[in-house]
């Protein structure tokens, strides 16, 4: 395995594959660095690439027809995306977008494909990693009709936490209006909020949590579920 190939496994994906999987995957990952505002799929556009994030995250992001945006999904080094492409499905049905600088490695569509159909282990472990992504959708679909915008930010902020591993959390409040679907002045309400309540430190451009035990007790029912079924279905040796 070359040097570069050894931080591929810090995709939870990757890591949990056997080493003669993953050896016979090396090949076709080529290490790329994705900006923040990057999109790596277009609504209705083919997808030349997969990509295996193992720093930064990203957003799935609706468009209506009247050109109204909305987050879906969050997505990080947990899995790979875009995960229609395990069903063979060519064509992107939403936009996805980097959101916090990351790095990842990138398989070209047809050498994904051929792989899934050549390693099982390696299809096993995809369609656990989807199935991860779809509890994650349900929960914000859920999350989005049952709570308010204030634990809604909070449970948004600890996925943002969970990936990054810690550390500020850098975006925008132009962006946050659009993972939440709220105005803008509704994020800032929802800031000085949960600032107010010692849980955060808002800055410029960056969120840091300053208490995340609290936060997730303020985020209530919002928080926990998906991330448990991630611990249990992206276990090793599962």
């Amino acid at each position: 395995m070359t040097a570069p190939h050894r931080s591929a496994r810090d995709n939870r994906l990757l890591d949990l594959l056997p080493t003669a999987t993953f050896d016979s995957l090396a090949a076709d990952l080529a290490p790329v660095q994705l900006t923040r505002g990057t999109v790596i799929a277009r609504t209705d556009e083919p997808i030349d690439h997969v990509y295996f994030l193992t720093t930064g995250i990203g957003s799935v992001i609706v468009r209506t027809p009247s050109g109204n945006r909305a987050e879906a999904g969050l997505f990080g080094k947990e899995g790979f995306i875009p995960t229609s492409v395990i069903a063979g499905i060519r064509e992107s049905q939403h936009e996805m977008t980097i959101q916090v600088d990351a790095d990842a490695y990138a398989m070209p569509f047809e050498r994904f494909r051929a792989h899934l159909e050549q390693q099982p282990m390696l299809l096993s472990v995809a369609l656990r990693a989807v199935e991860v992504f779809m509890i994650q959708l349900a929960y914000t679909a859920a999350s989005n009709a049952i709570h308010d915008v204030n634990i809604r930010l909070a449970r948004w902020l600890l996925m943002c936490h969970d990936r990054l591993g810690g550390g500020d959390i850098r975006l925008t409040h132009d962006f946050l209006s659009i993972m939440l679907a709220v105005r803008r002045s509704s994020v800032t309400t929802a800031l000085h909020i949960l600032e107010g309540d010692g849980l955060i430190r808002a800055s410029r451009g960056s969120v840091l949590i300053r208490d995340r035990p609290a936060m997730e007790r303020f985020a209530h029912d919002a928080y926990g579920q998906p991330e448990a079924a991630f611990r249990r279905l992206m276990a090793p040796d599962r």
